[in-house]
């Protein structure tokens, strides 16, 4: 009980020095703070379809990334947050690129595809509303425009 009395009192007498004062109103912790929101944002993405994620956009986030991981790394003194922060971002991104590329190239699109046709198909069989067939494979419903 004492040593964690006496790690208590090191720890509270280290948030009154100056030291600390000026890194907690430093860019070198808020920053990466804020940077957080790009990695979450991926992972929160992952469980959206794959349909909503932009190729350009994730390629920029991985560059802009490698970039400020290096950045992180160059700059006196070392911030390890925000490499860490950048980090976790390459890694997100990747599998949200990894995600699109296995979409587009992999069959999931043609997949995906496949099963709408299957549940227009089935739909229309089930029920007798007033839908007119093009020559085209869709099923048309005139009364469904998009627009509004």
């Amino acid at each position: 009980m004492a040593a964690v009395t006496a790690l208590c009192r090191k720890a509270w007498d280290y948030v009154k020095t100056k030291e600390f004062r000026d890194y907690v109103t430093s860019t070198h912790l808020w920053g990466p703070v804020f940077n957080w929101g790009l990695p979450l944002a991926a992972f929160k993405d992952m469980k959206a379809s794959p349909e909503i994620i932009s190729g350009r956009m994730t390629t920029a986030l991985i560059f802009y990334s490698l970039a400020f991981m290096r950045f992180a790394y160059r700059v006196q003194p070392r911030n390890r947050l925000l490499m860490a922060c950048h980090g976790t971002n390459v890694v997100a991104q990747s599998v949200q690129g990894s995600r699109l590329l296995i979409h587009r190239y992999g069959g999931g699109l043609k997949a995906a595809a496949d099963t709408d046709m299957d549940t227009n198909t089935d739909t229309k069989a089930d029920t007798d509303t007033d839908t007119t067939e093009c020559e085209s494979e869709c099923v048309c419903d005139p009364g469904e425009s998009g627009f509004f």
